[in-house]
């Protein structure tokens, strides 16, 4: 039964599927990683030459897939110890391993359910239904793909919260008494932003976990606007808020990339050396916690959230006041903001799964 996208049957699924942004892994293959980033988006050539530069400094290596692939064995790991025993498949939008690969082999496999955990903790059309559309159209793709259902959105779970309070206190043991603490996410167009719960999630997780460490002086900054086009986007700045931190007299800041679960080209490039340059010329002191990555209570958490679907009238664990997301989508949710109908998904309440060819 699903009441207003809340499922309280016990689904049976037989294999679970990884689905990341992706990233680079040489120099090769930054363009055609940028190619289907950007497709669509009207986004001036000289913005993207420059957002190339930027993987270039890195030998054209964004550090997404090597961490991917170490939370994909972590999980691999704990549901072997602890159950469902479930194989792990992968599939990223962006680079290899794409999504529609990743289907083929499971559909080679003989796969006929999968429960895809997407690996994005908060809702907005770039991080939950856009994942979404590319499932439904991977699976279109497919000859005899799997039906696929996806995790509900975990950002008040204890295990998320649990996770992102040890990588703060990880960081605070390095830094000097008085420091600040800033939580940083994707920015995201302002019209994006006003379809989804995702400044409101940000909030929430942001609250609970500063909670969690005695500190009522938190602050909240956008990071990441490297592909503006003119449109608003979400603020302050990460740049504005350092600023603001410095003329405060606190001697340094503790850093909290919570909006990112692994590390991107955005956390490597945007915090550990453009904020860090930032803030070391304004005399701040910067420490930047790890993001949560294959910590313990991350790793479990997507666990038990597989047994929840896989469960009658499961209990959601959650924190604070807005309770657990919904199992499904609901069909407004997440609207990219631009012109155009909404495009199919799967997850979603009232979602029509692609027909096998």
């Amino acid at each position: 039964m699903t009441t207003a996208g809340f499922d309280e049957g016990a689904r049976n699924y037989d294999a679970v599927l990884v689905v990341s942004f992706g990233g680079p892994e040489g120099a090769d293959e930054v363009m055609p990683f940028l190619d289907r980033v950007l497709a669509g988006r009207p986004v001036p050539t000289p913005v993207k030459a420059r957002i190339a530069e930027r993987y270039a400094r890195f030998g054209g290596v964004s550090p997404i897939n090597a961490q991917t692939r170490e939370f994909i064995a972590a999980l691999e790991a704990r549901l072997a110890a602890k159950g469902p025993r479930l194989p792990v498949y992968w599939g990223n939008r962006n680079s290899a391993p794409l999504l529609g690969d990743a289907m083929r082999r499971m559909a080679g496999d003989g796969i006929r359910n999968a429960i895809a955990y997407v690996t994005s903790v908060f809702s907005s059309y770039s991080g939950c239904r856009q994942y979404r559309e590319d499932l439904f159209r991977a699976a279109e793709g497919a000859e005899d793909a799997p039906r696929i259902d996806k995790l509900r959105v975990a950002y008040n779970h204890p295990g998320f919260i649990a996770a992102m309070e040890h990588r703060v206190r990880e960081a605070q043991a390095m830094a000097p008494e008085g420091a600040a603490l800033l939580f940083t996410a994707h920015s995201l167009p302002v019209a994006m932003a006003a379809r989804a719960d995702y400044e409101a999630q940000l909030d929430e997780a942001c609250g609970l976990v500063a909670q969690r460490l005695g500190d009522v002086h938190w602050r909240l900054a956008f990071q990441s606007n490297n592909a503006r086009t003119g449109d608003p986007w979400l603020t302050p700045t990460v740049e504005d808020a350092l600023a603001l931190i410095a003329s405060s007299g606190r001697p340094a800041v503790v850093v909290v990339p919570i909006g990112f679960v692994c590390d991107h080209m955005e956390v490597v490039m945007d915090l550990d050396v453009e904020a860090r340059t930032c803030a070391e010329g304004l005399g701040l002191g910067y420490f930047r916690a790890r993001t949560v990555g294959t910590h313990p209570a991350y790793v479990d958490m997507v666990r038990q959230l597989v047994v929840e679907r896989m469960s009658a009238n499961p209990l959601r664990p959650y924190l604070g006041r807005r309770g657990p997301n919904p199992d499904y989508c609901m069909p407004d949710c997440c609207l990219s903001g631009r012109p155009g109908a909404p495009v199919s998904t799967v997850g979603g309440v009232g979602d029509v799964q692609p027909a096998s060819r």
